[in-house]
C-alpha cells in the first residue's frame, strides 16, 4: 500500500485500510531502498511531533540486538511505523509475545516479522555452548532447539559457517512457531486473517532481506 508521500506519518485510516500481506510488502520495499541506497531523508522531528500524542504502527519486527541489524534502518521505516523488539538471537521470550500481542491485538499492527541475520554472535555462542554469564547461557540455552533440528555436517563449531548459518533460518522459522504455539491470541488473529508472521534472514553483505518458506 503505497502512500503519496512516504514521509507523512502513518495514520489510523492507512493502518485499518493496510492488510497483513500489504504491511509485509512495505517492509520489503522499503528493505529494497535501503540495499539499493536510496533510503527515505524524512524530517524525523517533524514525525516525532506528528507521532506523539497516537501511534498507529503497521507491523512489528523481531530482530536480534546485533548493532548491524538495526530494523528501522533496514526496512527504511519511520518514527511511528513499526514495533521493534530486540533480544540476542531474536528469541521470542514471554515479554516480546506479550508485547506483540498488544502490538496487534490492541494497537492493530497487521504483520509480524522475525528476522535473524548471518554471522550471529548470539547462534555461534549457542553452537559452542559458550559460558559467559547465568542470564546469557540461559538465553543461549534457548537457541539450542535450532541447533538440534538443523543437520550438521561437519564439526559443531562457530568456525562451521554453513552450519552457523543454517541454524539462524532454523532458530527464526522455530521463532515464528514459538509466536503461534504460544500465543493463542496471535495464532487467532492469524487465523482470522488479521495477522501475517513471516521468518526472514538479513545479510550483512548484501543488506538484503530475504523471507523464508
Amino acid at each position: 500500500m503505497a502512500r503519496a508521500d512516504e514521509c507523512l506519518p502513518f495514520t489510523a485510516d492507512l493502518q485499518a485500510a493496510t492488510t497483513p500481506d500489504q504491511a509485509f510488502q512495505m517492509l520489503m520495499d522499503g528493505n529494497a531502498r535501503f540495499a539499493a541506497g536510496t533510503s527515505l531523508h524524512c524530517d524525523l522531528l517533524a514525525q516525532a511531533e506528528a507521532t506523539a500524542a497516537k501511534q498507529t504502527p503497521f507491523a512489528c519486527v523481531l530482530a536480534c540486538i546485533d548493532s548491524r541489524e538495526a530494523p528501522e534502518l533496514i526496512l527504511d521505516q519511520q518514527i511511528g511505523d513499526i514495533f521493534v523488539a530486540r533480544v540476542a538471537g531474536n528469541v521470542p521470550t514471554p515479554e516480546i509475545i506479550g508485547s506483540f500481542e498488544y502490538a496487534t491485538k490492541v494497537a492493530g499492527a497487521k504483520a509480524i516479522l522475525v528476522v535473524g541475520h548471518n554471522h550471529c554472535g548470539a547462534i555461534k555462542g549457542a553452537v559452542d555452548k559458550a559460558v559467559v554469564g547465568d542470564n546469557l547461557t540461559t538465553l543461549l540455552n534457548e537457541i539450542e532447539p535450532a541447533i538440534t533440528a538443523t543437520p550438521l555436517t561437519g564439526e559443531r563449531s562457530s568456525k562451521n559457517g554453513a552450519f552457523v548459518q543454517a541454524v539462524a533460518e532454523t532458530n527464526v522459522r522455530l521463532g515464528v512457531v514459538a509466536l503461534l504455539e504460544k500465543s493463542p491470541l496471535l495464532k487467532s488473529l492469524v487465523d482470522a486473517g488479521q495477522l501475517k508472521i513471516v521468518g526472514g534472514v538479513y545479510d550483512l553483505e548484501t543488506h538484503v532481506v530475504t523471507l523464508l518458506a
